[in-house]
């Protein structure tokens, strides 16, 4: 019982998960770090005076529950940018050449579309010949080419 948890456990893509989670953990608190004493002190300042943030006070002065905190919302979709530039920037390109050497596309753009002439369904792969929706028979590739939708849509 314990040789199996073992082989389970020591499997490369479960290793490869904890690493990118350690690791996402790490740079998420570095990012919430940057947010909360850099980005928010400046969304505070730009509010003025001694407020408690960039934002309103709906009840009574002073009243941290009845504040609404736009300097808050601000930080976290900078924070969310942030993190996420630095996903795609630090471990998806990376991902990508590496597995590009090894001969595997991943995260590849999608093929050109069609649209389907019965259902009107427009998400269609041009080689499909019968629809995911409707399940109707599509015409051939040749013929649908001429219809094809751009796949940059």
């Amino acid at each position: 019982m314990l040789k199996g948890f073992k082989n389970f456990v020591m499997r490369g893509d479960i290793v490869t998960v904890a690493v990118g989670l350690i690791i996402a953990l790490a740079l998420s608190t570095l990012i919430k770090a940057f947010t909360d004493f850099v980005i928010n002190p400046i969304i505070a300042r730009a509010q003025g005076g001694h407020s408690m943030g960039l934002g309103w006070q709906l009840g009574r002065a002073g009243n941290k529950s009845t504040y609404l905190d736009l300097g808050s919302f601000l930080s976290a979709a900078v924070y969310f940018l942030i993190f996420m530039a630095v996903v795609y920037f630090l471990i998806v390109v990376p991902y990508k050449h590496v597995q590009a050497r090894r001969g595997m596309v991943v995260f590849a753009e999608p093929g050109p579309l069609k649209t389907c002439p019965a259902c009107l369904s427009e998400d269609l792969p041009v080689a499909a010949v019968k629809c995911l929706h409707c399940g109707s028979d599509q015409p051939p590739a040749a013929a649908a080419a001429g219809g094809a939708a751009p796949a940059g849509r």
